[in-house]
């Protein structure tokens, strides 16, 4: 049975996955010192780094694992607003995107698809969360849908009651002001089993389970 999940989720101790406002110069906003303790190396397998194989790098290393597409907002594929223009931005990561598979980029403004060679396809879908999963499914083949972020979409999926596994990463720092995937999801956890692992870098790993 698939499952819908979120993986590597950073949250400030004060409760923050990103700023408020994202720009070309600063990709989620003022959080960029949630991602100080990020390996990418490792999102495809801990076999990709020659260092220490340590608890962090192993539960990051499950973000690719069975996934056969993604959902994300507009908001992390760029910054622009409103209509799209005619620049020829293809997404903050260059010609080579890390996903390998179809992603859906929720948007108000629909555009053509942007396809890579290494398996990515960027779509470009205007959905709430229940006809954007639907879509997902078809995409992927019977494999998991990943929720890339940000905070705000995962949010509207956890309120739409959709979302079958997170992986929160607690990050000891303060932003102050941001994102939180919390507003609106007063007794959340009551649909979900938690379990919690902190490691020695001082990180917080929960995992959330719905119930069965």
């Amino acid at each position: 049975m698939r499952k819908v999940r979120v993986h590597n989720l950073n949250i400030s101790l004060d409760g923050y996955s990103a700023g408020g406002s994202v720009t070309y110069e600063k990709p989620i906003g003022d959080a960029g010192r949630l991602f100080g303790y990020f390996d990418g190396r490792v999102i495809d397998g801990v076999q990709h780094v020659d260092d220490p194989i340590t608890a962090d790098r192993i539960f990051t290393s499950a973000w690719g694992q069975g996934i056969g597409a993604e959902i994300m907002g507009r908001r992390k594929f760029g910054p622009q607003t409103g209509p799209w223009g005619d620049d020829d931005w293809r997404g903050w990561w260059g010609d080579e995107p890390p996903f390998k598979t179809p992603v859906i980029v929720l948007t108000h403004h629909e555009r053509e698809p942007i396809a890579f060679a290494n398996g990515t396809v960027f779509h470009f879908v205007d959905a709430g969360p229940a006809q954007a999963l639907a879509f997902a499914d078809e995409l992927a083949g019977g494999r998991d849908i990943r929720l890339g972020g940000g905070p705000t979409s995962v949010r509207e999926f956890l309120q739409a009651d959709l979302v079958d596994f997170l992986h929160l990463v607690t990050i000891p720092v303060v932003i102050g002001s941001g994102v939180s995937i919390w507003d609106g999801c007063a007794e959340l956890q009551d649909r979900f089993d938690i379990e919690s692992v902190t490691t020695g870098r001082g990180l917080t790993h929960q995992f959330w389970n719905r119930k069965r």
